[in-house]
């Protein structure tokens, strides 16, 4: 982990404690309220529950010290992604999408913008590196792509994006602030999934949005407060506990996934291994220059369908799940949603096992392919 990380860590731990009085939590309260005390005109840092909540300002402000911006916080990723939408986007504009990217993005853009006149277009996470962008309203990325591991330059792109007078919106899921810093690189926008590492217990849904621009981030508060798309308090409460360990979690399972990439790509039994850190990656020398880690996913392709849900299965260290960036390893065949990916690709999400263990673990449901 780099100096800038270490310090925005600290700093995220200690966001309250410099404000705290002799006999407060350190922890942020759980604010289970739906209304608050409000005599005569309406006055206070809080009124309602569908405006504001303290739980979500606890972590609303943990948060923005880890992504050096302002945050408002949604109850999935998707609710996220989508309020950034519907504040941005209206009749008439081009909005472009990896078609490369998680599927559930380019879903909303089909069934919801399209229909009201937003035209939306495609094109792979390495194309973004070369498509014209004139007349494009919105760029909407992820690199890492999730599932297949695609990278672009987020720089190049967020300074022709300016050029050609189009928002850069990035989804940073895979990666987290520690791993990749798009709004550093030149982003307006970025969206997380808090379910996934962020949080990191696989216990809870939550998103987020980040902005360096308070014009840009308005209207995406008024669409949360107007419409209802808030999250939980208790949701809220769990997201901040899980933020305190998350430098831990992350250190252990960006170092684990860099070996077993390493050691997976010379098994007999792997086609191929894709993942950012390994020389041979397409976009490796971009990720070198925009990423602080290489991230805790690996692509990890076997001969069919048949021999990834066997290695799976012979697994007793990892889970077969559709989610990533839990402590438990997690594994799925992704071709099984759909995604344009070889019918043997697992998506191989790493976890805070110990890394050898998940190793000798991981060898041994190899040996059982041959």
């Amino acid at each position: 982990m780099d100096f800038h990380n270490d310090e925005v860590i600290a700093r995220m731990l200690h966001y309250r404690t410099g404000s705290l009085t002799p006999g407060q939590p350190i922890p942020p309260p759980l604010s289970m309220t739906s209304i608050y005390h409000l005599p005569g005109a309406p006055s206070g840092d809080h009124q309602y529950g569908r405006w504001s909540n303290p739980t979500w300002d606890a972590l609303e402000g943990a948060l923005s010290v880890l992504e050096e911006a302002e945050v408002a916080i949604f109850p999935s990723g998707m609710a996220a992604i989508a309020a950034v939408f519907m504040a941005h986007l209206k009749s008439g504009d081009r909005l472009l999408l990896p078609d490369d990217g998680y599927y559930t993005t380019r879903a909303v853009a089909e069934k919801y913008l399209q229909p009201h006149g937003i035209q939306v277009e495609q094109c792979s996470t390495p194309d973004f590196d070369r498509i014209d962008l004139s007349g494009i309203r919105l760029v909407f990325v992820e690199t890492p792509s999730n599932p297949t591991l695609e990278i672009c330059d987020l720089a190049a792109l967020s300074r022709r994006a300016k050029a050609a007078g189009a928002l850069v919106v990035v989804d940073n899921t895979t990666m987290t602030p520690l791993g990749q810093r798009p709004l550093n690189l030149g982003a307006d926008i970025v969206v997380t999934a808090d379910t996934k590492a962020m949080n990191g217990h696989s216990d809870v849904l939550l998103g987020h949005v980040a902005s360096r621009d308070n014009q840009l981030l308005a209207p995406i508060r008024d669409w949360r407060k107007f419409v209802g798309a808030i999250p939980g308090p208790f949701e809220a409460w769990l997201v901040h506990r899980g933020l305190e360990t998350l430098e831990v979690r992350y250190e252990r399972m960006c170092t684990t996934a860099g070996l077993l990439a390493e050691r997976l790509a010379g098994h007999p039994a792997i086609r191929s291994v894709t993942y950012p850190g390994l020389a041979g990656h397409p976009g490796h020398e971009i990720a070198r220059r925009q990423m602080t880690r290489f991230g805790t996913i690996l692509g990890v392709t076997l001969a069919d369908a048949g021999s990834a849900d066997r290695l799976i299965e012979a697994s007793r260290l990892i889970v077969p799940a559709t989610s990533f960036g839990g402590t438990h390893t997690s594994a799925e065949r992704r071709a099984r949603w759909g995604d344009k990916v070889p019918e043997g690709y697992i998506r191989l999400s790493v976890g805070c096992e110990p890394t050898e263990a998940l190793w000798k673990d991981l060898s041994r449901a190899l040996d059982t392919l041959k």
